[in-house]
């Protein structure tokens, strides 16, 4: 018998029985909880739910919503349900470096993923290829001290007619504006090297090796107009030692970037990540 499955996110005031009532309009609902996870911050008094679940031919997904609507209400609860086929629509900007935006692709094309790419855009052709071979669209925009206000206009309607729900900065090497970054807040995703300490400018992981770091690692956050201080969603370390040189810093560097970018997109995209203050509560 086929089966639908369902994933539920809700945030609200924290309080006494607020899984309680979630878990029970669930049971209501003869639906079979597969994966749950539930947080109470005591900090924010805020409290957090994620549940996937699956349920079976004759499921009243309208009456689910009516009921859960009052609940929610009731708690002052900021919800979503969603059928888990249904995945979010992603754009995915790179720039010239390709580590981040092949490992995406590669998972999308493995359906592991979580969101459907739906278009990349760069600010130079030499990722069109990747397009080409994943038969996406690509879009290539210029980007120049004069044209900057333009490029983003164009990058504005192009999220708006590709529907997508997401945009993934995977190493795209130019800065969004404070305004374009407000209007993509809390679904804009950048990936940043993070080699203790932060290393700015060009070649990080040669600046690294020159200090003798003995950490490398990366952070995925989102986008806001603070530059590169957005909340976090995944980060990952490995050690070096002095026998690494530069390069091959630089390559593990990037396989770090790439894997952590692959599990915060994912964990955006399943409805994991809960935007909490200026942090985020993540159910991976």
């Amino acid at each position: 018998m086929n089966k639908s499955r369902f994933i539920l996110r809700a945030a609200s005031p924290d309080g006494i029985g607020i899984l309680a009532d979630v878990m029970g309009h669930l049971a209501s609902h003869r639906v079979s909880i597969t994966e749950n996870h539930d947080f109470g911050d005591p900090l924010t008094d805020r409290f957090f739910i994620w549940a996937k679940f699956e349920a079976e031919q004759g499921f009243n997904q309208d009456a689910f919503r009516d009921g859960f609507k009052t609940l929610a209400e009731r708690r002052e609860m900021d919800w979503s349900l969603r059928s888990e086929q249904d995945r979010p629509n992603a754009l995915i900007m790179a720039s010239k470096g390709d580590h981040c935006l092949n490992d995406l692709l590669y998972r999308h094309r493995r359906g592991r993923l979580g969101a459907n790419i739906v278009a990349i855009v760069s600010n130079h052709p030499d990722t069109k290829w990747h397009a080409d071979r994943h038969g996406l669209p690509f879009h290539h925009i210029p980007v120049t001290k004069n044209t900057k206000k333009e490029a983003e206009q164009l990058l504005r309607d192009l999220i708006e007619s590709s529907d997508a729900d997401m945009v993934v900065l995977a190493r795209y090497m130019q800065i969004l504006s404070n305004d374009l970054s407000r209007d993509l807040e809390g679904r804009c995703i950048n990936i940043h090297h993070s080699a203790l300490p932060s290393f700015k400018g060009a070649r990080p992981y040669h600046q690294a090796h020159e200090r003798g770091v003995k950490l490398m690692g990366a952070t995925a956050h989102y986008v806001t107009a603070d530059l590169d201080e957005g909340p976090i969603i995944a980060q990952d370390v490995a050690p070096v030692d002095h026998r690494l040189s530069p390069e091959r810093m630089a390559e593990l560097g990037k396989d770090i970037e790439a894997r952590v970018l692959a599990r915060a997109v994912t964990a955006h995209a399943e409805g994991r990540v809960f935007l909490n203050g200026k942090r985020t509560v993540v159910f991976e």
